[in-house]
């Protein structure tokens, strides 16, 4: 048995497989039994603190829910409202909270900031996004992912588009849990070589391939997932028509999605900007399961948070 009780999730490489496929299990058992009154007081008397750098919808609204179905609660902040606009600092902020909440999510500008409040708090610190990665997206991405096919291990995804903190996820939870990736970019916006490194050490591992391209009709001919995601992402505004002329190729829409395995579904993390990275007509056809993905968030969030919080160790097996 894995027990991540305390731990904090900043980082999917922060997970062995088999705690993953802990909290997948789990996410499967909370999102079937949603309704039933044994997980109504799983977290009562828990507090999770909502830390807010940066604009969110999915990720405030499901972290939110996720505690009050729980019996927990959640205080929402955002550095306007605290002594940090003022200057305090990060380290007295994570040591002044875990006096008061049970856990701390925050979405960050920089990654520097987790790892510091990480460092100086006493209760677990969730990665809501930070420039570097997004993992509580990709444990629900893979979590659709098994729960479409029934399976991880062989299915075959293609990341097109910027190397962001979304692709560094996924390719890790990807490799982690056996699926094949290749991640489709133009020249330069590769995914960071450390992350890169990374996975391919947990492919080895779980035995699957990761793969970089270049050629999105070529990244996408085997693939039974296509996914991507904001060719700008929050904080890049100042370089975004530059990024928009190199990714424009890397565009999901029908064309690329008739290049893919027959029946190939189509993934976004939301929000999305229509007519740049993805076609209406792929956003909102039958191949699209970006709102069941979208909807895993809350469930994915669940599973984390009893995790991390104590209400049950991982199992260690798919």
């Amino acid at each position: 048995m894995s027990d991540l009780r305390g731990r904090d999730l900043l980082s999917m490489s922060d997970l062995s497989p088999e705690e993953l496929w802990g909290i997948l299990r789990l996410t499967k058992t909370v999102k079937a039994e949603r309704n039933e009154d044994k997980w109504r007081g799983a977290l009562s008397g828990k507090s999770l603190a909502m830390l807010f750098m940066k604009p969110s919808t999915r990720t405030r609204v499901s972290f939110d829910l996720a505690m009050s179905e729980l019996g927990g609660h959640t205080l929402t902040l955002s550095p306007s409202e605290t002594q940090m606009s003022r200057g305090e600092t990060v380290a007295d902020t994570a040591r002044v909270l875990s006096r008061y909440v049970s856990a701390i999510m925050a979405r960050v500008t920089s990654h520097g900031i987790l790892t510091e409040l990480a460092e100086y708090a006493s209760v677990p610190v969730v990665n809501g996004l930070s420039d570097l990665e997004h993992p509580c997206q990709a444990v629900s991405d893979v979590f659709t992912v098994w729960e479409t096919f029934g399976n991880l291990e062989g299915v075959n995804m293609a990341y097109l588009g910027d190397g962001n903190n979304v692709a560094v996820s996924l390719l890790l939870a990807s490799a982690l849990v056996g699926a094949n990736i290749t991640v489709a970019t133009p020249e330069g916006l590769e995914p960071p070589s450390a992350a890169l490194e990374n996975a391919r050490k947990l492919a080895a591992g779980s035995g699957c391939t990761v793969r970089l391209s270049t050629d999105p009709m070529e990244a996408v001919r085997q693939a039974d997932v296509i996914y991507t995601d904001v060719w700008v992402s929050m904080g890049d505004e100042s370089i975004a028509e530059g990024k928009k002329r190199l990714l424009a190729p890397f565009q999901v829409n029908a064309k690329l999605m008739r290049a893919a395995s027959r029946g190939a579904l189509f993934m976004h993390c939301l929000p999305a900007h229509r007519g740049e990275e993805v076609t209406d007509d792929v956003m909102d056809g039958e191949q699209s399961i970006v709102f069941q993905q979208a909807e895993n968030r809350l469930h994915a969030q669940k599973a984390i948070l009893l995790s991390l919080l104590g209400w049950m160790s991982c199992s260690t097996s798919p």
